[in-house]
């Protein structure tokens, strides 16, 4: 296995990928949570070797690229590490993304193959036709005018070197292809190479050995968000390649908080919104506790909060209650933790979009090493991090191991480091935008950092809400703070650019808004049904009414429209990593908007919807 350092530095991430096969190689590396398959790193290896023989009797080499759509599996892990054993680049298409819209990827990628589920080949072909990509393997089925994954495997060309073609490979080799969610215009293809990724892994690793005192880094992650976003692919099958930890894969995302419970993985990264439902879960729990059991979980609390408090002040408890807490833990939060398979994480981390702070003291209380982070694909994911012992909610941490970051004129935030991107893939104009000539990649994030270098994210740069008054707000805090108060809530937009007060559209969650409706009895579960219910909207409402509360006046919202529909991942209004389209959705919506500033800006509950 190789040290942090040694990953930083080396060759390539093959290099990587084979020490620590060849270090351990009958320990599991990839599992699927339904448990039908399971591989070592020795079998993982040797998958690897077969497939990268086949892609290569494709003309797959150096400087290929490689389309891959699949859904949480063994086989993305194993067909992705074949193609970099040759040189090649893959990126991952988002499940949900049309044949137009996969068309446009293989036009800007040039891929000539594409690895698929049978469930995507109509709309793989279909692309396929649209861009001039003639050759489809396909991992788990038979068809006509398509390749089998075990006939792949079978290929044997004459000549194909699998040991020397992988230690040609270079750190500045493009390892992957990640097209951005497009919030505001096309997918632009970030390209990492392997140099940008052994940087982040190494730097990423320095801190883990840091946490665990230099233990073995060897642990267990969960793979259930898009290999298309950088955050899964890195956490769950890079960072395993370098740590030599398991991985299990999710294939249906909805099931993750109970593979958290059946797998106790060492560490987890979720958006604020699994966290959120991990708490809402937990709470429910407890609510169900009564008696000395009730009692026995509110001084554990009491006195967890007091550390999470202490460890943000910089203080410590007394002996009495270091002594207390450590019985209360063993006693009631420990088991606690057991109970939602959190208990053997060494650090935990959100991102993706700011998480309420009181919902990261929650956590923390319980005694969850739960950490809030902030990276970009651009800087592969080499950016800011909060560490066990030293965490300040409301911010997303100090800069990682080789990363330095400032200021521009305007508060936005710059970073540079050896993991910022080589470009965007055909268009140095933007590329040439994006990081300026002394290496700065511009975030498009208003920040601040202070005298300890913890940076507070204020908000997208083009996002900032500035009201009639002139007033300056972060829709993404007003937002989390009700959505914080809400699981209902799928999507929440906050308008009021220009505005003389802040409104919002909302949208139900669902699962849970279906779940609410089976409890109450109800027999029609659709969007427009739900979205009219009394109850619902009571629901709604005192989300809203308690999010309030943790707003300054200002920025409180003063009415609300559930709009009677479900938002879905690269629909209109989000895009396939849930991000919201905001010109998107303010043009479609005018209407609705309009709607609510004709209403009267009482801030009484009877005025909100």
């Amino acid at each position: 296995m190789m040290s942090p350092g040694q990953v930083a530095e080396a060759a390539s991430l093959c290099h990587v990928f084979q020490a620590t096969a060849a270090a351990v190689p009958d320990e599991i590396a990839l599992r699927s949570s339904d448990g039908t398959v399971t591989l070592t790193w020795h079998q993982y290896e040797q998958r690897v070797r077969r497939i990268a023989a086949g892609l290569a009797s494709l003309g797959v080499g150096r400087g290929s690229t490689v389309a891959l759509m699949l859904t949480n599996r063994p086989e993305f892990h194993l067909v992705d590490a074949a193609v970099m054993h040759l040189g090649a680049a893959s990126y991952s298409v988002y499940n949900t993304y049309p044949a137009d819209q996969i068309a446009y990827l293989f036009s800007v990628a040039e891929n000539d193959v594409v690895v698929c589920e049978e469930q995507f080949l109509d709309r793989v072909r279909e692309a396929g036709r649209q861009a001039g990509t003639a050759t489809v393997v396909c991992v788990d089925a038979e068809a006509d005018g398509v390749i089998g994954l075990a006939a792949l495997e079978a290929r044997e060309p004459a000549g194909f070197d699998f040991d020397i073609t992988w230690r040609a490979v270079t750190r500045d080799d493009l390892l992957t292809l990640i097209f951005t969610s497009g919030t505001t215009g096309a997918p632009k293809g970030v390209e990492l190479t392997h140099g940008n990724v052994l940087f982040s892994l190494g730097s990423n690793m320095t801190s883990q050995t840091e946490i665990t005192g230099g233990a073995d880094l060897r642990g267990h992650m969960v793979s259930y968000l898009p290999d298309a976003n950088l955050a899964n692919r890195w956490s769950a099958h890079y960072g395993p390649i370098a740590t030599g930890s398991t991985t299990t894969t999710v294939r249906d995302g909805k099931t993750v908080i109970q593979v958290l419970r059946d797998v106790h993985p060492t560490g987890f990264m979720g958006v604020p919104m699994i966290w959120y439902k991990i708490k809402a879960q937990i709470e429910q729990a407890l609510a169900a506790r009564a008696g000395q059991a009730r009692t026995a979980f509110e001084d554990a609390f009491r006195l967890g909060t007091a550390a999470a408090r202490a460890e943000v002040a910089g203080t410590t408890l007394s002996p009495a209650e270091t002594k207390q807490l450590a019985l209360a833990d063993e006693q009631v939060l420990r088991p606690l933790r057991e109970e939602f398979g959190l208990d053997r994480m060494w650090v935990t981390t959100s991102g993706g979009a700011p998480i309420a702070p009181e919902a990261l003291e929650f956590f923390m209380a319980l005694g969850v090493p739960l950490c809030e982070v902030w990276g970009m694909t651009e800087t592969a994911a080499a950016g800011l991090a909060n560490m066990p012992g030293r965490r300040r909610p409301g911010t997303v941490g100090q800069a990682r191991h080789g990363v330095e970051v400032t200021l521009a004129a305007d508060g936005e935030l710059l970073l540079r480091s050896p993991g910022v991107m080589r470009g965007y893939r055909g268009e140095p104009e933007k590329t040439a935008e994006a990081v300026d000539a002394d290496g700065w990649l511009h975030t498009g994030d208003v920040a601040t950092i202070d005298a300890d270098g913890y940076v507070r994210i204020v908000d997208r740069k083009k996002d900032v809400i500035i009201n009639s008054s002139g007033k300056n707000m972060a829709p993404s805090h007003i937002e989390n703070s009700v959505k914080l108060e809400c699981p209902l809530i799928g999507s929440i937009v906050a308008i009021g650019d220009t505005r003389p007060h802040v409104t919002a559209l909302i949208t139900l969650d669902p699962d849970e808004a279906r779940a609410f409706a089976a409890a109450l009895g109800l027999g029609d579960t659709g969007p427009d049904a739900l979205a009219s219910h009394p109850e619902i909207l009571a629901a709604v409402e005192e989300g809203v009414t308690k999010g309030n509360a943790r707003l300054a006046r200002v920025e409180q919202v003063r009415g609300f429209t559930v709009l009677p529909v479900f938002w879905e991942a690269n629909g209109d209004e989000l895009t396939a990593t849930m991000k919201v389209r905001r010109k998107v959705v303010t043009e479609k919506y005018a209407k609705e908007i309009e709607a609510l500033y004709a209403r009267p800006a009482d801030r009484g509950t009877a005025a909100l919807r």
